[in-house]
């Protein structure tokens, strides 16, 4: 009777315990998100709009912004940091609550992708502009106007977020691979970011599509794995 006993209690201490979701990937998410949303709005304007129709007088309205350049730079490269983090978790995750073969892992992450391009290209005009502006009286204008236009608008451009929260909407629609309430969400989202690509106001993507990814990343850390019972 004692060796049984003993086996038993040996199985029971070594059997190991069940594995703790990782969820930095999602916090990731939430962070880029916050970064982006009030790091672009911060660092992405330097205003002197009164003087776009003279390159000259705009160049000289805007020549003390170099140091928000180089904020700007930051910001996009810890978004993109985080953002990529996020949409390889999220893929991961998605992967493992759809049926295989389901597309919805990788478009998710390729909405996200296409966001991570625009934050590379708006932040990488930073470096030119940033010394442009140091040498303003040495550079043509018109190269430094050419060069904020690009600045102003890159790293705004989120709509591909759109196309990630439409994806797991449809997961979540579908085959329950994310939580009801949270499927509705990520639709509202999806169709404001699409109303933003519809009309000429691309740029204020950055808003639906930062919050979706704020939210996002909270709840698929906080959620954990949907039960196959509440799957379809």
């Amino acid at each position: 009777m004692h060796p049984t006993m003993f086996r038993e209690t040996t199985n029971a201490a070594t059997t190991p315990a069940p594995a703790r979701p990782r969820r930095g990937w999602a916090l990731a998410g939430t962070a880029g998100g916050l970064i982006g949303l009030v790091g672009i709005f911060a660092t992405a304007s330097l205003g002197g709009e009164e003087q776009r129709a003279d390159n000259a007088g705009y160049v000289a309205a805007i020549a003390d912004g170099a140091a928000y350049v180089w904020a700007h730079q930051v910001v996009c490269s810890l978004a993109i940091v985080c953002l990529a983090i996020f949409a390889a978790g999220l893929r991961r995750h998605l992967g493992a609550q759809e049926p295989a073969g389901s597309l919805v892992p990788t478009l998710a992450a390729t909405g996200v992708g296409l966001v991570l391009v625009g934050l590379l290209i708006g932040g990488g005009i930073s470096t030119q502009l940033f010394f442009d502006l140091g040498a303003a009286g040495e550079v043509d204008p018109d190269t430094i106007a050419a060069g904020t236009t690009i600045f102003a608008t890159m790293s705004w451009l989120w709509g591909g977020i759109g196309l990630t929260a439409g994806a797991v909407a449809v997961g979540g629609f579908r085959h329950g691979s994310v939580s009801r309430w949270f499927a509705v969400f990520s639709a509202v989202m999806a169709l404001l970011v699409a109303a933003t690509q519809l009309a000429p106001v691309q740029y204020i993507s950055l808003v639906p599509a930062g919050l979706w990814v704020i939210v996002a990343g909270l709840v698929l850390a906080f959620a954990g794995p949907r039960p196959v019972a509440e799957r379809r």
